[in-house]
């Protein structure tokens, strides 16, 4: 049975892209790929976001200072390209791949992901159009790690997921609090402070459990996601990140760094 205090849980037997495409309605869908250097792959994730006709009504690649081809792939693809100003990061690109649309519904979406599928955005919103309280949604999936079934998400399973299971009561239901796939309501990130780097996404997820609620995020089911696999040392600077968001949030005084 369904807790009133947990995270909803969609399996993926519980997906209908026909009652999803009745229930979106006249509400518009932007997709926001933030990228940099994945000319190899961002188009391909770009023509899974466009699968379905009529679906998505803006896709916005945010090129975050790539010093490859992304930005002419992702034109060239069919996105709109945002090239960033300013600082390069993550929650920078997010925020201004936000600031760039004005749809209603708002997707976040990787760009290195090696085998996208065509039916990740409509999954992502069908929550929200299902349920008017739900104001986050989260993907989850298997992650391989090299030839591995399993083992990928090194930082989520190790830093993110013990953390909040410590901290915040009923976050740590969910089972990729870093996944990059991550559904919106545009009123609901308006309301934010999107954290810099690689904080973003356990920032987001923690701001919106602690003003609406746990049972305001859902969680959905995306099968298997394969991407690049960094390794262990370009790790740790996101670990530190992640922690860092969790624990100011928690009010815990973190000395200063230089």
């Amino acid at each position: 049975m369904e807790r009133p205090d947990a995270p909803w849980t969609l399996s993926d037997h519980d997906f209908d892209l026909a009652t999803v495409r009745r229930l979106r309605g006249s509400q518009r869908v932007a997709v926001v790929v933030p990228a940099r250097n994945e000319a190899t792959t961002v188009g391909a994730v770009i023509d899974a976001i466009t699968h379905h006709e009529g679906f998505v009504d803006e896709v916005i690649v945010v090129n975050d200072h790539s010093s490859d081809d992304t930005h002419a792939v992702a034109k060239r693809h069919g996105a709109r390209v945002h090239d960033l100003q300013g600082s390069s990061g993550k929650g920078q690109a997010l925020g201004a791949g936000l600031a760039a649309t004005s749809c209603e519904l708002v997707v976040f979406l990787d760009a290195d992901v090696l085998n996208p599928e065509v039916d990740y955005v409509p999954r992502m919103v069908q929550p929200l159009l299902e349920r008017p309280e739900i104001q986050l949604v989260k993907g989850y999936y298997q992650r391989p790690l090299h030839d591995m079934p399993t083992g990928g998400g090194r930082v989520n399973e190790l830093a993110a997921r013990p953390i909040l299971s410590l901290l915040y009561p009923g976050l740590g239901e969910i089972r990729q609090p870093l996944a990059g796939e991550t559904a919106a309501r545009r009123e609901t990130l308006e309301g934010l402070s999107l954290e810099a780097a690689y904080g973003v996404e356990i920032a987001m997820l923690i701001d919106v459990a602690l003003k609406f609620g746990v049972s305001s995020l859902a969680q959905v089911d995306l099968g298997v996601r394969r991407h690049r696999n960094r390794p262990l040392d370009e790790l740790r600077p996101m670990a530190v990140e992640v922690l860092k968001a969790a624990l100011t949030r928690f009010d815990v005084e973190l000395p200063v760094q230089d």
